[in-house]
């Protein structure tokens, strides 16, 4: 296992096994620790989690933000790991990053794996997202709001180390508040280019929780309807972590998507 920093300073793990690897993208506001639940439990493959562009350990120099700059940044590591062909598993921006990656950079894909993907969204489904963003660009902690849209209350009862963990990730200090802001504002932002998505025909799951508030089940339908090549799975009970709260859904789905 190498947890360590290519040239370009994009902080990543790679734990190396005779296999495609498994490469992760995590969302905005959070870091590789999202994915613990999946690289602990998938550990037949070998995984690829990092940092996305001013979060976590990897630093970021620009003062705005977009899909081509987060491509480039997870193409960078490929690249210098010598790595020409990937499962790819995006959430929330994550997955916006992997369609854009995809519709790029398709041939290196196998296999495409999109958890709590937006798409479409309404007029309204947009303000709401807009005024998140806001919100934290005045400082006003977020932090608890996003924890309710994402786990179910009996889970952070549950499991007060997930909510510790997630409430220090979410908690930054004034410049990693910045750079969070960046990417926040390409997410709320976000216009979905649905001829792009209808272009890309790599084998894909398309994964959201039955009880998602933000990227819906009906929204990950519709993304399905577009991308040729795709499946749809929903998680029952799930919220927009589901990936953490359900995890073992989640990891049966991608197990048998991959080992198919």
């Amino acid at each position: 296992m190498s947890n360590n920093f290519d040239p370009n300073q994009n902080h990543y793990i790679y734990k190396k096994k005779n296999s495609i690897p498994l490469v992760f993208i995590h969302g905005v506001g959070l870091d590789h620790q999202m994915w613990k639940p999946q690289i602990e439990n998938l550990n037949e493959f070998s995984t690829i989690t990092y940092d996305l562009l001013g979060h976590g350990k990897t630093p970021c120099k620009k003062d705005k933000l977009n899909l081509s700059d987060f491509s480039n940044q997870l193409n960078e590591i490929l690249e210098y790991l010598n790595i020409n062909k990937i499962h790819l598993v995006g959430f929330s921006l994550g997955s916006l990053i992997a369609l854009d990656f995809a519709s790029k950079l398709g041939d290196k894909i196998d296999k495409l794996i999109l958890i709590g993907t937006t798409y479409k969204r309404s007029s309204e489904e947009r303000s709401l997202v807009l005024d998140r963003y806001n919100q934290a660009k005045l400082n006003k902690p977020i932090s608890k709001q996003a924890l309710k849209r994402w786990f179910t209350d009996e889970y952070l009862e549950k499991n007060p180390n997930t909510y510790d963990l997630f409430m220090d990730i979410l908690n930054k200090n004034s410049e990693d508040h910045k750079n969070f802001l960046k990417a926040y504002e390409l997410f709320a932002n976000y216009d979905d280019k649905a001829q792009v998505i209808q272009d890309i025909t790599l084998e894909t799951l398309v994964i959201t929780g039955s009880d998602d508030p933000g990227s819906t089940p009906a929204m990950s339908k519709e993304l399905t309807k577009d991308l040729a090549n795709s499946r749809y799975v929903e998680i029952k009970n799930g919220k927009h972590l589901c990936s953490i709260e359900c995890a073992d859904d989640v990891n049966m789905n991608i197990r048998n998507f991959i080992g198919n």
